[in-house]
């Protein structure tokens, strides 16, 4: 549960002016800090592994089904091992959980820059590190949505999760132009000792931070929890409802970032710069949709911009595929992701406050099934982009999430309920405050 004691002096009637903009405002929070720029270092090094891990891919095999191949072995542990992952969350010490998790990710990296500086690196190595590293993420993720929720509460939590948004899509910003700086300029050892660092930083950085147990009755068997998880969401329309809703984006339209070096070396025949430039452009658009749903604050009515950004990223990742011109394309790729990381907060933040704390872990794993959803789009969307070619399967996808968000909204009660529900949630929580 929320605790307020790092709230204590914003509170009290002698708190000082704040120092932060208003759309900042849950950096005020020393604890949030810390977590906010360690979860920034984490994914910096794992935006650039991204680019380093494809960049490799590509070069080994010249191949877009390997380029799938390798995504869907991320994306199998994390859909098999979320909900285990869920559920460990809700039943031990959250930061711990988190710097396990990191630790492992970095043992990861330092063999793969063994393996390079020896010379030996095959593709399958290549396979083997990314399916140790997505056993390892339905264990962080879930654990760090939790804590982003202990830290700053229900008041601050849209702001905190807008923040956390804009800090990973500026990591893809920064990430991979680093990273392809590096190997541009030295050679892809030197992006991997960057990355390496990066995660020894993300680890201290959660040290900082106080430790996290969820609040729970009697503890059950494993496989009890990992049952009343799914009971529990099946039970909560609302939520599930956020959590359907999540992943149409994330597995039909979203993977087409896996084939933007397709596009720069194919469509285009922009080449590496080309493909740097357009990450870069998927990023800035992140950052701006993070801002926007920052500065908005923390009003409760939700569901008219989040169904409007849906539709707004299929239309303009549309016109993308539609582009002739590399430099034209970008204008619409920025725009589509400003609406896309808008969509996936505002959805993101609404599940965290219909959700009890006693199974925030649990549900966190649910949402994080649909970046384990995203490498697995990826296989169809390969597999008709060698059939058709990159820029019309994504155009495809385009289409298909039009129709699957409007057929959503509809045919679902739910979802139109979804404001409504929110309300009833903060009301809970605002009672629970004054009771504690």
């Amino acid at each position: 549960m929320y605790t307020q004691k790092h709230d204590a002096a914003a509170d009290s009637g002698t708190a000082s002016p704040s120092k932060w903009p208003a759309f900042l405002t849950s950096l005020e929070n020393p604890q949030y800090r810390w977590l906010f720029f360690g979860n920034f270092a984490f994914f910096f090094a794992m935006q650039g592994q991204i680019l380093t891990r494809s960049f490799l891919t590509w070069n080994l095999t010249h191949s877009e089904l390997s380029l799938a191949t390798i995504n869907l072995v991320v994306a199998i542990p994390i859909l098999v091992a979320s909900v285990i992952g869920g559920a460990i969350t809700d039943r031990v010490e959250r930061r711990r959980l988190v710097i396990i998790g990191q630790s492992l990710i970095l043992g990861n990296e330092l063999f793969v820059l063994v393996l390079l500086l020896s010379g030996q690196l095959q593709y399958w190595h290549l396979l083997c590190t990314a399916f140790v590293a997505g056993c390892a993420f339905p264990f962080i993720t879930p654990a760090r949505m939790a804590l982003v929720y202990h830290t700053v509460g229900p008041a601050k939590l849209g702001n905190a999760m807008a923040l956390s948004a804009g800090g990973m899509n500026l990591a893809r910003v920064a990430g991979p132009a680093t990273m392809g700086i590096i190997i541009n300029y030295q050679d892809i050892q030197g992006a991997y000792i960057l990355s390496a660092t990066l995660y020894m930083i993300a680890v201290g950085s959660m040290l900082a931070i106080d430790k996290n147990h969820a609040i729970q009755g009697a503890k059950t068997a494993l496989l009890g929890e990992i049952k009343y998880g799914f009971a529990y969401v099946a039970n909560n329309k609302p939520v599930l409802v956020c959590l359907i809703f999540g992943l149409i984006p994330m597995f039909l339209a979203m993977p087409f970032q896996n084939l933007l070096v397709v596009f720069s070396d194919q469509v285009w025949q922009v080449g590496e710069r080309g493909f740097g430039i357009m990450m870069a452009a998927t990023g800035v658009g992140g950052v701006i949709g993070a801002v926007w749903i920052a500065r908005r604050g923390e009003n409760p009515a939700r569901l008219r911009l989040m169904l409007f950004s849906a539709l707004a990223f299929a239309i303009f990742l549309g016109l993308f595929c539609l582009s002739d011109n590399f430099y034209l394309a970008l204008i619409p790729l920025l725009v589509a992701n400003i609406f896309a990381n808008a969509c996936q907060t505002l959805n993101n933040t609404s599940v965290q406050l219909l959700v009890d704390d006693a199974v925030r872990g649990r549900v966190s794993s649910f949402m994080m099934m649909s970046f384990g959803l995203t490498p697995l789009g990826v296989l169809p969307m390969a597999y008709a982009a060698q059939q058709l070619g990159a820029p019309q399967a994504v155009l495809g996808a385009c289409v298909g999430l039009l129709i699957s968000v409007l057929l959503f909204y509809l045919l679902s009660p739910s979802l139109r309920g979804l404001d409504n529900s929110v309300r009833a949630a903060l009301e809970r929580a605002g009672q629970d405050a004054d009771q504690n």
